[in-house]
């Protein structure tokens, strides 16, 4: 049974940091590219983030360039998303994915609230 369960996410004052966690169970964690994604009320779902499985190379939305960083730990089966300089339009449910060809898992996701 794949689980990927967030954690991390809460209220933060504007230019605060967070660290999100997602952590993966009954995966070949490996394998799977993993990312981020978040959706905002009323809004679509948009990607933030991605590192890909060999490599580690990473991708991000322009909006959170040089402000969040994307980082794996394939011993530890965990993703996580370091948020700096936070603004309130990052306020927004963060959703862990992962992905391996057509597969994908998702997991029930972590709000995450920038106001002051």
């Amino acid at each position: 049974q794949v689980q990927l369960v967030e954690s991390g996410g809460g209220l933060v004052q504007p230019g605060g940091s967070l660290r999100l966690s997602c952590a993966a169970s009954g995966v070949t964690f490996g394998i799977y590219a993993m990312s981020w994604y978040r959706q905002a009320p009323g809004k679509e779902r948009e990607l933030v983030a991605t590192i890909t499985s060999v490599g580690g190379s990473t991708n991000y939305v322009d909006s959170v360039k040089g402000r969040f960083t994307i980082s794996r730990d394939n011993v530890k089966k965990t993703v996580y998303l370091q948020m700096n300089s936070l603004k309130p339009e990052d306020t927004a449910v963060y959703l862990c994915n992962a992905n391996y060809r057509r597969t994908d898992y998702w997991g029930q996701g972590t709000q995450v609230t920038v106001s002051s």
